[in-house]
């Protein structure tokens, strides 16, 4: 991932003034501000001075203050190669600030506005991510998680190679984990409620899912088929996916109760437990 600084000192430097018509229509929607804060005065003053103004709120850390002067720029200068730049800087100003619904809109502006131009990669990740950072808990609805799912495939895809495709695919294994998580709450939930068919559907989403089979909530899905199998009698089907848990997974705690839970069955796995197979984590980050 490129550092903050980095970025930073991307959008810092001069630039030659080019024609951005497209941005006259959205300049000033895009400086409007939040209606609980005021906006700068106006005051026609050169674009350099405003944008360094900005970068220099930046540096230190005031956000809010940072996003106004960057809003003046597209403001007073919306044809200038400024205002493209400013941009992307309000992204950062707000992503920093915590506001993520700000950073996803100037993203996608952005994105709208310049959807060729090399920064777009930027304001792709910075969508993504936005959407990344706000993922809650698996009891909770995930729709932030698919939206940081699309996100970041579309920058693996946009950009590969690049630092931000190399991040993205790292975030893109932790995205599935937490979904996965998410099939996996639903199974228990309809097992402890006596529903077994629909928790059989749960945790077999888990195990058939080519994105979900490399997170860590695999083990448990194949024990879980296991239980809810040898309460409906299926015996054949149990052992089935005790020998896959066994084989994969040889020395996880899941297997080690699934070879407890047949063993009792009358059904005693020939894999013993123990040993150590590649586990997921392994998968991902090698070494």
């Amino acid at each position: 991932m490129q550092s903050k600084s980095s970025v930073l000192t991307a959008f810092a430097g001069p630039a030659r003034i080019v024609a951005l018509c497209a941005v006259a229509a959205l300049a000033l929607s895009a400086c409007a501000g939040r209606p609980d804060r005021p906006r700068l005065a106006y005051e026609e003053r050169p674009v350099e001075a405003l944008y360094n103004t900005g970068y220099q709120r930046l540096e230190q850390r005031r956000w809010r203050d940072a996003v106004d002067y960057f809003q003046e720029v597209e403001r007073q200068h919306p044809y200038s190669e400024w205002a493209r730049r400013s941009i992307l800087m309000q992204v950062h100003a707000y992503y920093e600030a915590g506001d993520y619904t700000d950073a996803i809109a100037a993203a996608e502006r952005f994105i709208q506005l310049f959807p060729g131009n090399p920064s777009a990669a930027y304001a792709f990740y910075m969508r993504a991510v936005c959407n990344f950072e706000q993922i809650v808990d698996v009891g909770r609805d995930q729709a932030y998680a698919q939206n940081a799912l699309a996100g970041l495939r579309d920058v693996a895809r946009r950009y590969p190679g690049s630092p931000y495709a190399r991040d993205a695919l790292v975030k893109i294994d932790m995205v599935n984990d937490q979904l996965a998580g998410k099939e996996m709450e639903i199974g228990r939930y309809y097992q402890r409620a006596s529903q077994p068919l629909a928790a059989i559907n749960r945790y077999k989403a888990v195990i058939d899912n080519p994105d979900f089979q490399r997170t860590s909530h695999t083990p448990e899905a194949l024990y879980r088929l296991v239980e809810v199998y040898l309460q409906l009698g299926l015996r054949d089907e149990a052992i089935r996916n005790g020998a896959v848990l066994g084989y994969n997974y040889p020395g996880n705690r899941w297997y080690q109760d699934a070879y407890v839970l047949l063993t009792n069955e009358g059904a005693r796995p020939e894999v013993e437990p123990g040993g150590a197979r590649e586990g997921w984590l392994r998968r991902l980050i090698p070494g």
